[in-house]
């Protein structure tokens, strides 16, 4: 990006975050559009400047997955009194927040818009316990405009291959990843679970003092590493403690105007932070056809794009699965970071909650609030991930505005699948790319899920029955084995 009209800067200059109860508190339930307009009121509040609340003229909002709303932006505005120029609700997907705050950013530099709010929340923990309760929300008052449960875009359902290979959730696919990477770096299983502990364990560190965590607490190492009857396997990657927690009542606002519609306001200079640019790709969707498993091409062209020439002092990774911190820290260590660097200002899903797709939003508020508090403490990067490590986004920003103008690529830039065939019902040797087994609630694996390559390039997917399951598939990665496919599952045996 070059350097735009310094009254045209785009800066952050109000932000909220909330969570109403927690892990051990449940709340009483609330609709995720009350949550959104509570942090939206608090958002306003935080700008010290009242005239702010009545120029807002743009409202995106990040995809509610606990209630169906068509139009979020509009239930604002029209509560608030707002005509909107600009309004935009997001697909389902963790990269938005950021995605949202860079295309606002784009709009208020070139002068399309100029006082803006980005918003997201859920009220998973407070729909499932109305569902407990069997209480209907439009009878405990919800909005049913539409209301109900939300449509989901076909994309989100995973690729046809994925499907017959039953390869869909998130807590099968992310171990995959993770497994790949461990299998790369030669990792054992129980070396690259201890990793992942050591850096959960850091991260529950930071959400134990956060007044919006849903899980907060401390927790060691070998709490997080060690199956237990509350702490079961999921896969064999990650117990529960390592997987993103969804059922929580969280919310999010962040304002977004010009410098000089700051100024104009009355804006202390205190609360301004710059939003001084990023950058988004997106691999394939299709997880099976993709080019690498043990890292991400698209967070990778995303750090490059984004241009800068050593490592931020602040940074908050989407951190749905270790897996994810763990590769934008090894992009961060190649540009100089320290090894020892934390990427959460949060705590992660695990610990600070997982409000599905508005996360990073909370992300962008905490580091708000850390550059206000040390303005030579930046700059801050905070990082979002979308489907299955399929988006990548990036916004950097600061305390003041960056000397040498706006950085980053507004583009999206997509990257190619790597291989161009999957076959079906194989009889024959393949190479396996990556596996991961799951396991069932009562401990004992339920599947092994397989990826793997032909030696004329072509992928097979598939999983194991229950029988046939390895309870650890790391070994598999990287072995040539012999494989009978049938409808996607598999019989694996030595080649």
């Amino acid at each position: 990006m070059t350097g735009i009209d310094p009254r045209r800067l785009p800066v952050i200059v109000g932000v909220a975050d909330l969570s109403r109860g927690s892990a051990t508190r449940p709340p009483t339930p609330a609709e995720p559009l009350d949550l959104v307009d509570d942090a939206v009121h608090r958002a306003l509040r935080d700008t010290g400047a009242s005239g702010l609340a009545d120029a807002v003229t743009r409202v995106d909002a990040v995809r509610t997955t606990s209630w169906r709303y068509d139009d979020l932006p509009g239930l604002l505005a029209r509560r608030h009194g707002w005509t909107l120029r600009t309004s935009f609700t997001t697909t389902v997907g963790g990269h938005w927040p950021v995605a949202l705050l860079n295309a606002v950013a784009d709009g208020i530099a070139d002068g399309s818009d100029d006082v803006a709010l980005v918003v997201g929340g859920e009220a998973q923990a407070s729909l499932r316990g109305l569902g407990k309760a069997g209480r209907d929300p439009v009878d405990a008052g919800w909005t049913a405009e539409p209301g109900g449960p939300p449509a989901f875009d076909p994309e989100d359902l995973g690729s046809a291959a994925m499907q017959r290979a039953g390869i869909l959730a998130p807590v099968q696919i992310y171990p995959l990843f993770e497994n790949a990477r461990a299998h790369a770096l030669g990792l054992t299983a129980e070396r690259a679970r201890a990793e992942s502990a050591e850096l959960y364990a850091r991260f529950s560190a930071v959400s134990a003092d956060h007044p919006a965590a849903w899980n907060p607490g401390a927790r060691t190492a070998d709490e997080i590493a060690s199956v237990a009857a509350d702490n079961r396997a999921v896969s064999d990657a990650y117990p529960l403690s390592m997987n993103a927690m969804p059922f929580v009542d969280q919310a999010a606002a962040v304002v977004v105007c010009s410098l000089q519609t700051a100024r104009e306001k009355g804006v202390p200079e205190d609360r301004v932070v710059h939003v001084w640019g990023g950058a988004g790709a997106a691999d394939t969707p299709d997880v099976v056809r993709r080019s690498s498993f043990e890292h991400s091409p698209a967070l990778a062209s995303v750090m490059e794009r984004l241009g800068v020439a050593g490592p931020p002092a602040l940074v908050d990774a989407y951190s749905c699965f270790p897996i994810v911190p763990k590769l934008l820290l090894a992009e961060l260590q190649s540009i100089g970071a320290a090894e020892d660097l934390l990427p959460t200002l949060l705590g992660g899903h695990s610990f600070f909650g997982g409000p599905l797709s508005s996360y990073s939003l909370h992300g962008i508020a905490e580091a708000v609030r850390r550059l206000r508090g040390d303005r030579t403490a930046g700059p801050a990067l905070v990082h979002a991930n979308g489907g299955y490590l399929t988006h990548q986004h990036v916004v950097l920003l600061g305390a003041e505005p960056r000397p040498g103008g706006r950085v980053g690529d507004s583009d999206v830039v997509t990257i190619a699948p790597g291989a161009a065939d999957v076959v079906t019902d194989h009889r024959g040797p393949v190479r396996v790319l990556t596996a991961a087994t799951t396991y069932g609630r009562d401990g004992t694996p339920s599947a092994t899920l397989l990826i793997a390559e032909t030696a004329d390039g072509r992928r097979v997917a598939g999983r194991t029955t229950a029988s046939g399951a390895w309870p650890d598939a790391l070994p598999l990665v990287g072995r040539t084995i012999e494989v009978t496919d049938e409808n996607g599952v598999l019989a694996v045996r030595p080649a």
